[in-house]
């Protein structure tokens, strides 16, 4: 039966190519959208390069300070002090890296100033993500100690400061703000949209700048934590959570806050708190979210119920014949429905094309530096859902609406 459901529905197809095209063109540019927020979201939350772990990472990235009254708040970064005491001494953790929330500096070549994003990291900072090293090897616990004036680069920095003919640049010096530092490691560069791995240069904490001597609970640091397996996080909040409970009042720097909230989450936790502060406020976000993705499938959802009234009613004809020799409602109403999921899935198909001729003219752009947005296979299978859901949204009504016809009006049309 669904074998002749599909071969009906591709008979009408070839019947009136006009309909067809109008319903396969708002189709496909609807999917082809949603396709392409979808792989961009991926790249955004998604465990991809150099943040490879982060279906088992948790970041501490923000310090609240609050009163009992919530009247009066300020919040930040941690200072290293703070992520050394209660984030390096987390026993059910595998390895944590600190490094700082961002920073900048300049260069000069030949006159010309190259701005850059600077990064101070500790040595778990490479162990931490995954870093395809192009030449050369990240800073030691040596280089630390003695506080080397070392530096990773990235291969755009390096392309852009020693030229892209330069053989090797590992053991040449790099002046940034007056300092010379010697490069030890070349790096495919992070992109901009993972924040707390993406930079132009990497130096080690202990360099000139970096401010990590900084005591008190706020600074300019941020921690990742990484559990040794994604079921373990739980076990490491709960720790993280008993050593922030345990600090003492006197510690919080100012009379004003006796309330302390500091969390290790997951990214996209992270994230939300970035925009929410309240359950209320992540209801309303939610719901924005929820507005706009109807909107987008939604509208165009009406559009198609309108094409597909108009298809479907050329043949009622048919439809009050198979009523008139005994075709139940439910029969039609399944059948218009898989005949309209089939048309979504081609339509789909076009849009997975296209879609990848976008990710590849994105990625080849350059607006996003390194970006990686691809389809894989958790964006693939949303991709399959929102055409599953698109096809029925659109299809549903007109096909009750033609399933429920009187076989008398039926043969009249």
């Amino acid at each position: 039966m669904l074998t002749n459901y599909i071969k009906i529905a591709w008979k009408v197809l070839l019947r009136h190519p006009f309909y067809t095209f109008i319903t396969l063109f708002g189709i496909t540019l609807t999917l082809t959208v949603l396709m392409v927020v979808t792989s961009f979201l991926d790249h955004l939350f998604g465990a991809h390069y150099p943040e490879t772990n982060r279906d088992r990472s948790l970041y501490i990235a923000t310090i609240i300070q609050t009163d009992s009254a919530n009247t009066t708040m300020s919040s930040g970064p941690a200072s290293f002090d703070f992520l050394k005491k209660y984030a390096k001494t987390l026993k059910t953790a595998e390895r944590v890296a600190v490094m700082n929330n961002f920073g900048f500096s300049n260069a000069y070549v030949n006159g010309k100033r190259i701005k850059l994003n600077t990064k101070y990291t500790d040595v778990e900072f490479w162990s931490v993500t995954d870093f395809d090293f192009l030449e050369g090897k990240p800073y030691d616990e040596t280089n630390l100690r003695n506080a080397d004036h070392v530096a990773v680069i990235t291969d755009a920095l390096r392309d852009q400061y020693f030229g892209k003919d330069t053989e090797t640049v590992v053991g040449k010096t790099i002046d940034i703000e007056n300092i010379n530092y010697r490069v030890i490691g070349v790096v495919k560069g992070s992109p901009p949209t993972r924040v707390y791995t993406y930079s132009d240069v990497y130096f080690p904490y202990t360099a000139p700048k970096s401010n990590y001597e900084e005591k008190g609970m706020r600074g300019r640091f941020v921690a990742i934590v990484l559990a040794r397996k994604p079921a373990d996080i739980p076990a490491v909040q709960a720790e993280f959570d008993s050593h922030v409970a345990r600090i003492p009042r006197s510690d919080y720097g100012d009379n004003r806050y006796n309330i302390l909230i500091v969390k290790a989450d997951t990214y996209f936790d992270h994230f939300l708190n970035t925009f929410t502060r309240s359950e209320k406020d992540r209801v309303t976000f939610y719901a924005i979210v929820g507005l706009v993705l109807l909107m987008i499938m939604g509208l165009p959802a009406v559009n198609l119920v309108n094409v597909n009234v108009s298809r479907i009613l050329e043949r009622a004809s048919e439809i009050g014949v198979r009523k008139a020799f005994g075709a139940p409602s439910k029969a039609l109403l399944w059948q218009f429905i898989i005949e309209n999921i089939f048309i979504t899935f081609i339509g789909g198909s076009f849009a997975l094309l296209l879609t990848l001729i976008v990710i590849h003219f994105i990625n080849a752009s350059g607006w996003i530096a390194y970006a990686d947005l691809t389809i894989n296979l958790p964006v693939f299978l949303t991709s399959i859902l929102v055409c599953l859901v698109f096809g029925l949204l659109s299809g549903v009504l007109p096909a009750f609406r033609m399933s429920r016809l009187k076989i008398a009006e039926a043969l009249k049309v």
